[in-house]
């Protein structure tokens, strides 16, 4: 059975050259929205496209292959929603130093935002963990070209630009930040403060952020 032979059920029943791969990634995010990264199966993923497990091994050579461009997919999303908070900026009134500040804000809120609206896939996207300073793939970033890692960065050097962080003070700063608030994604959707009603942790976020901003 070739690739483009399906399984029977209501699935899809042809695929044209180069859908299945698309049709696995697909079925593998939908997996890891539901379920976080032990969800991501490859023999499910195929039975979700509708087709033989054996089809797969063209496109993944085995889970991890599968786990992995579902991981960069979910980068992608999440740099899509920090993108997303941050886009009112862009024709906001405000002078450069205010844009600065609101930029990181945007950036930590946005983070924060994704954690909570699409836990599945925070957690698949630091599961497994890579090292930040391999060579930027454009399969885990957004709109502007820029991962999750990148647009924080941006961000910061922006504050250095403006004047508001002293350049002295820029290397490292986004390990920093990114422990901050990452620490606080983690707590939210996973540890002591699930159960928080949903204004304080948007209170506990805001207060995160400045926090973060003041202590540059």
């Amino acid at each position: 059975m070739t690739e483009q032979e399906t399984t029977t059920g209501p699935s899809r029943t042809t695929y044209r050259h180069g859908d299945l791969r698309r049709a696995l990634l697909e079925a593998g995010i939908a997996l890891a929205r539901d379920g976080g990264p032990d969800a991501v199966v490859l023999r499910e993923a195929t039975r979700r496209a509708g087709v033989v497990p054996n089809a797969a091994y063209r496109h993944f050579a085995n889970r991890q292959d599968l786990l992995d461009a579902v991981r960069s997919a979910a980068l992608a999303e999440l740099a899509l929603a920090i993108e997303h908070a941050s886009a009112a900026l862009a024709t906001s009134t405000l002078d450069a130093v205010a844009r600065a500040r609101a930029g990181l804000r945007a950036v930590g809120l946005g983070y924060l935002h994704f954690a909570r609206a699409q836990p599945g896939l925070f957690r698949t996207a630091f599961s497994p963990s890579e090292n930040v300073r391999t060579a930027a793939d454009p399969a885990k970033a957004g709109a502007s070209g820029l991962n999750p890692f990148e647009l924080l960065g941006a961000a910061l050097d922006a504050m250095v630009t403006t004047g508001i962080v002293d350049a002295a003070q820029r290397p490292g700063a986004e390990y920093l930040a990114w422990a901050a608030v990452h620490g606080l994604a983690v707590l939210v959707i996973d540890g002591p403060l699930r159960n928080l009603p949903d204004d304080q942790v948007d209170g506990l976020g805001q207060r995160l952020v400045a926090m973060v901003e003041q202590g540059l």
